[in-house]
């Protein structure tokens, strides 16, 4: 198969209805312009005349140096009872001046009496009416046939009647919708098949992931005859979301041995992934196919050490390609080969011997609960220490922590410290809103005049877990903590029966971790 396949992307409006994401007109431009780098051939920049902010998206745009993609905006046929000089709507569209222009009109029959409140007869004349007109304007134009193929199942004649009318009106392109999602891969293979027999127009694919299907259902469609696919950056979408682009393009580059423009820079697909999640200011999801944290991610001892005989044993590409990276985990199902790999991920080599014995080191912490998977820096200290390469940068002689319950202030919190640096003492004290903070201020109030860099220690975030509920109040707790300075992010994890305690010790790892990075840098 020789056929190119073009990507359509959908983020800035289908992806923006994604509860709790809601870009701004900055944003909006920021992931065009990193959509038109991946090659993405369409980006639907949103619906002129909804809102302001989609107006104002296609007035600015122009102003920006958009290279490969045409930028679509998406609408609707014009409405009943109204002709295309006097729809607002339409003639926003037209105002938008877009490269594309994408109408959305139903290929349900059930949908057009329903919701339209029209005859069927009439949801064809108002596709036949708007499409001419926009085609006698010079727009390229393309038909989104929303629920073609919940409309197809209940009547195919229609269905085929209002994607037939677009063709002959000059439609560039028909896209066939599963706009509920239920469709399933066999299910779209035998419609599209059955459709091309009838339409000659070029046909697309738009699909939902209500049964967890819709990259399997677009590259099904694609195996039937579609030549353009419409999707959204990490699945992002109303309800289960879209067609994932991120897991549909190397799928058709790298799998299916089909050309699509994008598939030319998937070396970019993980950074353009990470850019949308933080973008839209939502976690990026681990578990996503190819650029998840998680794709390449090795934890079982009998898989490390086959990866290190050969990648290709437990990995279907190199994460290279999609431009992620490998992770060796740490864990009691690790083996002496998920040591000695990260060991020389570090610069470091381990004897046999030494390796087996740091194994055994972190098994016995994983049974009094601690977790190494997320907490990689407490694991490189755990390594170096136990390997010699290491020394602590602070003793602590004596830890008071004290809580104040008053009528004006509910608690205050005051942390005592005496901290040993190379025979000399210090004394300190500092308050802070609750316990992990006191230690936190004390800790640094008494290091900073020796290691200046602590001044640009920043404490990120702080996760408590309960490990054995079932013991109540003296149960083992595990405290991870994430802190930075410059452009440097670790986490470190401290395990007790006591949560002041395990906070100190993922606090105190995090601070030793700074200072030996800091001081190998300095060199």
């Amino acid at each position: 198969m020789n056929k190119i396949i073009s990507t359509y992307d959908t983020t800035l409006r289908d992806g923006a209805q994604t509860l709790g994401i809601s870009f701004s007109l900055h944003d909006k431009i920021r992931i065009a312009q990193a959509l038109d780098r991946l090659k993405i051939d369409y980006i639907e920049g949103g619906w002129p005349g909804s809102n302001p902010k989609d107006i104002e998206f296609f007035e600015q745009i122009r102003n920006y140096n958009i290279v490969h993609s045409k930028i679509a905006a998406f609408g609707s046929t014009k409405r009943k009872n109204s002709t295309v000089h006097d729809d607002e709507f339409l003639q926003a569209l037209v105002a938008s001046r877009a490269d594309v222009i994408t109408l959305v009109a139903k290929g349900w029959d059930f949908q057009v009496k329903k919701v339209l409140g029209v005859t069927l007869e009439e949801n064809i004349d108002l596709i036949k009416d708007t499409i001419e007109y926009l085609k006698e304007k010079g727009f390229t134009v393309f038909l989104d046939s929303e629920h073609f193929f919940d409309g197809f199942k209940a009547n195919s004649e229609y269905s085929l009647q209002t994607i037939q009318a677009a063709s002959n009106a000059g439609a560039d392109m028909v896209i066939l919708c599963d706009t509920n999602g239920g469709t399933l891969p066999h299910e779209v293979t035998e419609i599209v098949t059955k459709t091309f027999s009838e339409i000659k127009v070029p046909l697309g694919i738009h699909c939902h992931n209500d049964t967890g299907v819709a990259v399997a259902n677009s590259l099904a469609g694609i195996l039937a005859g579609i030549v353009s696919v419409q999707g959204t950056v990490n699945g992002l979408g109303e309800r289960c979301g879209n067609c994932d682009l991120m897991t549909l393009i190397p799928n058709i580059h790298l799998k299916m041995g089909l050309h699509c423009n994008a598939g030319e820079n998937l070396h970019l697909l993980t950074e353009t992934s990470y850019f949308i999640s933080e973008t839209a200011n939502m976690i990026h999801d681990p578990k996503l196919p190819f650029v998840g944290e998680q794709a390449f991610s090795h934890k079982g001892g009998i898989h490390v050490s086959a990866l290190q005989k050969d990648t290709i044993t437990y990995e279907h590409i190199s994460p290279a390609v999609v431009g992620n990276k490998r992770q060796v985990l740490i864990s009691e199902l690790s083996g002496r080969g998920n040591i000695e790999y990260k060991a020389k991920e570090l610069g470091m080599e381990l004897t046999p011997q030494l390796a087996k014995s740091i194994l055994n080191k972190i098994k016995k912490l994983e049974e009094q609960g601690y977790q190494f998977e997320g907490a990689d820096a407490s694991f490189e200290l755990v390594l170096r220490n136990e390997s010699g390469d290491y020394n602590p940068f602070f003793k602590i002689e004596n830890l008071r922590v004290l809580t104040d319950i008053s009528e004006t202030q509910s608690f205050l919190c005051e942390a005592t410290i005496i901290v040993d640096v190379n025979g000399e003492t210090e004394h300190t004290a500092a308050m802070g809103c609750g316990p992990v903070e006191a230690l936190d201020k004390a800790i640094r109030k008494a290091l900073v005049k020796f290691y200046p860099i602590l001044n640009e220690l920043q404490l990120c975030d702080y996760k408590v877990r309960v490990l054995n509920s079932k013991e109540g109040t003296g149960a083992q707790v595990r405290v991870l903590i994430d802190q930075k300075a410059g452009d440097m992010y670790w986490t470190t994890v401290g395990v007790s029966a006591n949560v002041i305690e395990a906070s100190w010790l993922a606090l105190t790892d995090g601070i030793e971790y700074l200072l030996y990075k800091n001081q190998k840098k300095s060199e």
